[in-house]
């Protein structure tokens, strides 16, 4: 036993290690994202931008799992810029209670994770990502329910799906169940966040957690009910970005400063549509949106 703790120890060391000394990489930019489609998404549109408009390299480091983890890789200096969402920033980052409106969330954010971390956040992309509880749309229609109050009446007939995050987050369904009295059939599956929307269809569950914008609402005829009680803070897009490294390459807070605004909540779902549903190219998408937008020469 005790060797196995020794070799489990050793292993945990070298991770922190490397996360520490990771090699410099001057002259490029290092993008990150989560692992879903949005992110995903997002972190090719920074990327790009950043191509598009300095004479930076840009490496793409995608799908880095969550919050947590693109967090501590920004923090360790394994990548210099990834999206995020104020909310999120604010809750499962920062452990702090939400009030005020969307402008008073997105300053607290800013100046703590300038004070704490030696981060800024960049202007706010233009859309906000909450999150959606969705259930089919059948069952929608069926039981006439368009609310999480309505809902929570049928919840101990139903069995849930939710990612890790959202099950551990302050904000997330701990919270969500004690502010509209959710009890489900049995204890929520732990899942994938690319899955459970499919899942959602498959009829392994029957209540999910996801985000406003996804792409496979429509898609697969689900239904994002109504937060009624307005428990979620708002979710405001937004770049995260290493302030040592804009203190290196100034022209980055620049380009990063055209995206301000230029992304609505349809043309997000739009987008996610276009990736999920009819399974295009994300760059492809991604170039697109900015060539329309003016933000990029078209080739």
């Amino acid at each position: 036993m005790r060797r196995w703790r020794f070799q489990v120890f050793a292993l945990v060391a070298v991770a922190v290690s490397s996360l520490s000394c990771e090699p410099s990489h001057s002259g490029r930019i290092v993008v990150g994202s989560k692992n879903f489609t949005e992110s995903f998404i997002l972190g090719e549109l920074i990327a790009q931008q950043i191509e598009a408009n300095t004479g930076l390299k840009v490496e793409r480091r995608f799908y880095l799992a969550g919050s947590y983890i693109c967090q501590q890789a920004i923090l360790a200096g394994r990548i210099d810029v990834y999206p995020e969402y104020t909310g999120t920033a604010l809750t499962a980052i920062l452990k702090q209670d939400v009030s005020g409106g969307k402008d008073t969330v997105y300053q607290r954010v800013k100046s703590e994770y300038e004070r704490r971390f030696g981060l800024t956040i960049g202007p706010a992309l233009g859309f906000n990502d909450t999150f959606a509880m969705q259930i089919r749309g059948e069952d929608a229609r069926r039981l006439n329910i368009k609310t999480l109050s309505q809902a929570a009446q049928f919840a101990p007939q139903w069995r849930a799906g939710f990612g890790y995050e959202f099950m551990e987050r302050p904000d997330g369904y701990p919270g969500l169940a004690a502010a509209y009295g959710l009890h489900f059939k049995e204890k929520p599956r732990i899942m994938d966040l690319g899955l459970l929307a499919r899942a959602l269809k498959d009829r392994q569950i029957d209540f999910a957690a996801g985000n406003a914008t996804d792409g496979l609402i429509p898609a697969l005829d689900l239904v994002a009910l109504e937060d009624d009680r307005h428990y979620f803070p708002p979710y405001e897009a937004v770049p995260v970005i290493r302030e040592m490294t804009m203190r290196q390459y100034p022209e980055i807070a620049r380009t990063l400063a055209d995206l301000a605004g230029k992304i609505s909540d349809e043309e997000m779902r739009q987008m996610n549509y276009a990736v999920d549903a009819q399974h295009r190219d994300t760059a492809d998408v991604v170039r697109e949106f900015l060539t329309r937008k003016g933000l990029i020469a078209m080739k």
